[in-house]
């Protein structure tokens, strides 16, 4: 008896509203540009940031998404400041990657100036593991999910940076990336607020954002990249480079 399923291609999972634009909203853009279902799953509210508030962070997560033409953004109303690696969030994580059943699953990297993205890496890296699993058991509004585990799990880069495993070229999807950014208008440089500056709400922050997209576009010859990181050997297809060449 199977539960119910929408197939997704692949799921973000990040810690607050907007990590997953400023991390790799260049490539989810391109996903969908190119018909790939991607849905974001956002682990808290963000209700312990210094700017704005839990409901306007809500508002701006949900424009971010229509720019980026996601097929679902989805929040899982963890208290944030407190990811614990719990069974209750392990389950949540579980049942949403079994719902979906991607092929591909994003989280944020293992090591990271804000702790939040450290437990988050932790909780996902569990749940994707977990998820396969016969022996735990989850339902879906009363009807039992079949366990699923995705191909791939992927980890994206915050502040702290790692070599990266790959680098997807953003270049033609990046002005959508920034677009989708300047959504959360409480959270980044707006010369008319009067909240209390964060490390994110200064103008060079921004500028980071840019070069740091234009760094790893260069090491792939292209204008923008962004970088990711795989804990398991990917296969490299020679004969599809050598046939575009």
């Amino acid at each position: 008896f199977r539960g119910i399923i929408m197939h997704l291609d692949v799921l973000v999972f990040s810690a607050h509203p907007d990590d997953a634009e400023l991390s790799m909203g260049g490539t989810i853009a391109m996903l969908t540009k190119n018909n790939f279902k991607v849905g974001l799953i956002d682990l808290t509210k963000g209700e312990l940031g210094t700017r704005g508030t839990a409901e306007t962070r809500q508002r701006e997560a949900f424009n971010a998404a229509l720019v980026l033409k996601v097929a679902l953004r989805e929040n899982l109303e963890i208290p944030d400041g407190n990811i614990q690696i719990n069974k209750e969030n392990i389950q949540k994580v579980i049942m949403t990657i079994r719902k979906y059943r991607p092929e591909i699953i994003f989280a944020p990297y293992k090591n990271d100036r804000h702790p939040d993205h450290i437990d988050a890496s932790n909780l996902v890296k569990r749940a994707f593991f977990y998820s396969g699993l016969h022996k735990i058991r989850t339902f879906d509004k009363e009807v039992p999910q079949n366990p699923f585990r995705p191909d791939k799990l992927f980890y994206f880069m915050q502040t702290y940076s790692f070599e990266p495993t790959f680098i997807v070229d953003i270049s033609e999807t990046f002005d959508l990336k920034m677009k989708a950014i300047a959504c959360y208008e409480t959270q980044f440089h707006n010369p008319k607020s009067m909240e209390p500056e964060t490390f994110i709400s200064r103008p060079e922050f921004l500028n980071y954002i840019r070069s740091r997209a234009e760094f790893f576009g260069f090491q792939i010859h292209k204008k923008y990249g962004e970088p990711f990181f795989s804990e398991e050997k990917i296969e490299l297809d020679l004969l599809n480079i050598l046939n575009k060449s």
